[in-house]
């Protein structure tokens, strides 16, 4: 049986021009590549974006501690979270608007995750509507993320869509009750929604255009009508701890709340009937100042009981990284613009290859630390180091 490692022969022995292999020079060639007002999307945070460079950051406090002669010759890096498997326990972020990286827009990363093995979590900011990705990829792993509107009515709609099309697991995603101020975009004077990409699932839902004077296709008016509508729904400063009982009464699937960083919030939610957390901090994109996501996960592990799963996001940026946020004692890791530079620089291509690079490189380390598979990697695994 192959290793997810093996991906680097192929690189040895390709010799073309080949795509960038780490995070930086992804990015760099993300940033040739795409327009400057895309780029900056997607590569910009919020106010003076401490936090997105705090993320990564906080990864270098910490040290993996090798272990020598254990067999490694077999590795299984697979695992099953909420009883979806999975090749590996990294999944593909939610990340919206991918139409503005490539024309290939969703499809381009299903496709890629699908080939994979691994879980694509689709945004409810997508372009392409979410059942038109499942039906393009029908054999591929996916969980469907929710930014709860200002009406239930249409939150409900859009969770009972992605259940009838296969997604195995709702993540609610609580951090973003607003768009924050993000000084790139708004010095492009740019936000994409506001031309009509990034709404694929409200165009297409029957609640979103019940509300609506005209149907959105029927002309620029009516178009713009229902963009001024998704300006009204997006974000629900109202939501609450208590509104996770109405979800969960929604829908048979799964429930994982996406953006807690305090142990308080994560006793709450899973009080509340969550079944699992994602710590994040949005990739630094809501929050100026906040902490780093990893300094967040400890805390949060320790205050849950051992079977409610904690996954990690933001800060990703190599395998070494992936195993750290693992040995601290996340299920599985979540990142974004790691393959949203790639779909940029080359479609699916470039997403399929920069999440086999970041694969390689965990199985390589996890090998090379003495681990089989990523279950053996615990607390003491790694060591901090200011």
């Amino acid at each position: 049986m192959g290793h997810f490692g093996d991906y680097q022969q192929e690189i040895y022995g390709d010799t073309g021009e080949g795509l960038p292999i780490t995070y930086d020079g992804m990015e760099r060639a993300a940033e040739n590549a795409m327009s400057a007002q895309a780029f900056a999307f997607v590569a910009g945070a919020a106010g003076t974006e401490r936090t997105a460079r705090a993320n990564p950051g906080a990864f270098d406090r910490w040290r993996l501690v090798p272990r020598m002669l254990r067999d490694v010759s077999e590795r299984d890096l697979s695992t099953t979270l909420f009883g979806t498997p999975m090749a590996a326990p990294v999944l593909l972020a939610p990340v919206g608007l991918n139409s503005i990286v490539h024309d290939d827009a969703e499809l381009a990363p299903a496709a890629a995750a699908a080939a994979l093995g691994l879980v694509h979590v689709v945004s409810t900011a997508s372009t392409t509507p979410l059942e038109k990705i499942a039906n393009a990829e029908p054999e591929g792993r996916r969980w469907f993320q929710l930014y709860w509107p200002r009406t239930d009515e249409l939150a409900k709609s859009l969770v009972t869509r992605a259940e009838r099309a296969g997604y195995e697991a709702i993540v609610l995603t609580v951090d973003t009750s607003a768009v924050s101020w993000r000084p790139r975009d708004l010095g492009y004077r740019n936000l994409p929604f506001h031309s009509g990409q990034g709404i694929g699932n409200y165009l297409t839902d029957p609640v979103f255009r019940a509300g609506l004077p005209e149907p959105p296709e029927s002309g620029e008016d009516a178009m713009r009508a229902a963009i001024d509508e998704w300006s009204r729904q997006f974000g629900n400063p109202a939501l609450t701890f208590a509104d996770l009982a109405k979800l969960k009464s929604w829908t048979k699937l799964p429930v994982v709340v996406k953006g807690i960083c305090h142990a308080e919030d994560a006793r709450a939610v899973i009080d509340a009937g969550a079944d699992g957390i994602i710590v994040s901090n949005h990739g630094g994109r809501q929050v100026d100042g906040a902490r780093a996501a990893l300094d967040c996960l400890p805390e949060v592990v320790g205050a849950l009981p051992g079977k409610v799963p904690v996954l990690f996001d933001s800060g990703i940026r190599c395998g070494a990284d992936v195993m750290v946020a693992l040995s601290l004692g996340a299920s599985a890791v979540l990142v974004g613009r790691h393959w949203v530079y790639g779909l940029g620089v080359a479609g699916r291509r470039g997403v399929e290859h920069a999440m086999r690079c970041l694969l390689a490189e965990f199985d390589l380390m996890l090998a090379l630390s003495g681990y089989a598979n990523p279950a053996q990697l615990d607390r003491t695994s790694v060591v901090r180091e200011s």
